[in-house]
C-alpha cells in the first residue's frame, strides 16, 4: 500500500513539473568581465536549487566535524550514565534477593561511577537513593557506622536539592525503622518528629510511631497514634480494639498512685471509658492506691446494664468489684443479688456477690455463692483460692474446725 501511494505522489509532482516549467520560455543572462551568458530559466531554478543543496550539505559536514567532540563527550556521559543506572538497579536486584554484600557492593560502584562523571554529579537524587541502598545493605549486615554515614550523607544531599525531597522523606522513614530494629526508641522518635506534617499522617509512619512509643514505655501516646491508625482503618475492627484495650491497660498499670490513675482514665476518650474491660481493669488499679468507693463508682454504671454485656466483659467486671468490694456499701445489694438471680450460671458473678455479701458480713446468703465459686473449675485459681479462705473463715466464725481445716487445704492445693 505504501509503495502505491509513492508511486501517485510521484506521477503528481511529474505533473505538476511539466506543466509548470513545459511553457516556461523565460531567459537569464549573466554578466561577467564583458562575458555574458544566456541560459533558460529552467536550467537557472536547478542550478539554483544544485547550489542550495550543496551549500547545505557542506554546512551540516563541517558542523559535524566541528560537534565531534562534544559528541564523543555526550556519548561518553551517556554510556556511564547507563553504566551508574545499571548498578543501581543491580543494588536494588541483589539487596531484595537478600544477597546484601552485593548489594552494597553495587551500591557503591554506582556512586563511584557518579563522582568520577562531572555531568553526573548534579543528579542528587540518583546518589541519595545509592547512599540509601548502601545505608540498607549496612543495616543488614548490622554494619552499624557505615549504615550511618551513609544515611547522613543521603540526609544531607537530600536537604540542599529540592528534587531529592521525597528521597529524603524516605530517608528518614527508613532512619526510624533501623533504629526500631536497634531497639533505640529515642533515636526513632526523633527522625519521626522531623517529618514534615503531611508525611507524619501517613500509615507507615504512624506504625513506626506507634512501635516507638511503646519501645520507649510511652503507653498514652502510642494509644493516641493506635487512635489515629484505627480511624484510617489500618487494622481489622477487633484487632484495633484489643490494641486500644491493650494500651489503655498498659497506662493505667503504669500509675504510681490514684491521682495519677484518675489523670490517666480522664485522658482517656469516651470510647474507652465505655469499655467495661478497661473500666475494671482501672478499678482495679485505683483500688490498689485505697480508693476502692470511687472505683465502685466507675463500675456502678456497667453493673446496671450487666445484661446487656458478654460473659467476658461480666467476668472482667466481677474481678474489678471483688478489688474493690472493701466498704461496700448497702445500696450495692440489691444490684449484686439481681445479677446473681440473672446469671446463675455464671461462677465470676457468683464469685463477686459472695465477696461483697461477705464483706457485708451476710454469711447466709455468701456462702452458697462463694461454694459455687469455689468449686468452679473456669474460674481462675487466685479466685478459687480467696473463696476457700472466705468459707474458712465463716466456718471459724461457725466454731466448725474440721470444715475450717478442709477449706485451707483446698485453697492451699490451688
Amino acid at each position: 500500500m505504501r509503495a502505491v501511494v509513492w508511486f501517485i505522489l510521484l506521477f503528481v509532482v511529474a505533473v505538476v513539473a511539466a506543466t509548470t516549467f513545459g511553457a516556461n520560455d523565460g531567459l537569464v543572462s549573466l554578466y561577467w568581465s564583458g562575458w555574458r551568458m544566456d541560459v533558460s530559466m529552467n536550467l537557472f531554478l536547478l542550478a539554483m536549487l544544485a547550489t542550495c543543496l550543496a551549500l547545505v550539505t557542506i554546512f551540516n559536514a563541517v558542523n559535524a566535524l566541528i560537534g565531534l567532540p562534544r559528541r564523543a563527550h555526550e556519548w561518553r556521559v551517556a554510556r556511564r550514565d547507563r553504566s551508574a543506572q545499571a548498578a543501581l538497579r543491580d543494588a536494588l536486584a541483589q539487596y531484595f534477593g537478600g544477597r546484601y554484600s552485593r548489594a552494597q557492593k553495587s551500591a557503591q560502584r554506582a556512586l563511584l561511577i557518579q563522582s568520577e562523571t562531572p555531568d553526573l554529579v548534579q543528579d542528587n537524587e540518583f546518589t541519595v537513593l545509592g547512599h540509601l541502598l548502601a545505608a540498607g545493605s549496612a543495616h543488614k549486615l548490622q554494619d552499624r557506622s557505615r549504615r550511618d554515614d551513609q544515611l547522613e550523607r543521603a540526609l544531607e544531599l537530600s536537604r540542599s536539592s529540592l528534587l531529592a525531597r521525597s528521597a529524603e522523606e524516605g530517608a528518614r522513614l527508613l532512619a526510624a525503622e533501623w533504629a526500631l530494629d536497634d531497639r533505640n526508641a529515642p533515636r526513632a522518635l526523633e527522625f519521626l518528629a522531623a517529618l514534615p506534617p503531611g508525611v507524619a499522617r501517613r500509615t507507615h509512619a504512624l506504625r513506626l510511631k506507634l512501635q516507638a512509643s511503646r519501645l520507649a514505655h510511652q503507653p498514652h501516646e502510642a494509644l493516641k497514634t493506635a487512635r489515629l491508625l484505627a480511624k484510617h482503618q489500618a487494622f481489622s475492627k477487633v484487632a484495633a480494639q484489643g490494641l486500644l484495650r491493650s494500651l489503655a491497660f498498659e497506662s493505667l498499670d503504669g500509675a504510681r498512685d490514684a491521682d495519677q490513675v484518675r489523670r490517666v482514665w480522664f485522658a482517656l476518650e469516651n470510647a474507652d471509658r465505655r469499655d467495661p474491660l478497661v473500666a475494671a481493669r482501672a478499678a482495679v488499679c485505683l483500688a490498689a492506691f485505697g480508693a476502692a468507693a470511687e472505683a465502685r463508682g466507675w463500675l456502678r454504671p456497667f453493673w446496671d446494664r450487666l445484661g446487656e454485656l458478654s460473659e467476658d466483659e461480666r467476668t472482667a467486671l466481677s474481678h474489678g468489684l471483688v478489688a474493690c468490694v472493701a466498704g461496700i456499701a448497702p445500696d450495692w445489694l440489691a444490684r449484686l443479688e439481681s445479677a446473681a438471680q440473672a446469671f446463675p450460671r455464671e461462677a465470676a458473678v457468683a464469685y463477686a456477690v459472695g465477696c461483697a455479701l461477705a464483706e457485708r458480713e451476710l454469711w447466709g446468703k455468701a456462702r452458697l455463692l462463694l461454694e459455687q465459686a469455689a468449686g468452679a473449675p473456669e474460674l481462675d485459681a487466685a479466685s478459687r483460692r480467696r473463696a476457700w479462705q472466705l468459707l474458712a473463715r465463716l466456718a471459724e466464725q461457725q466454731g466448725d474446725v474440721e470444715r475450717v481445716a478442709s477449706c485451707y487445704q483446698a485453697a492451699a492445693q490451688l
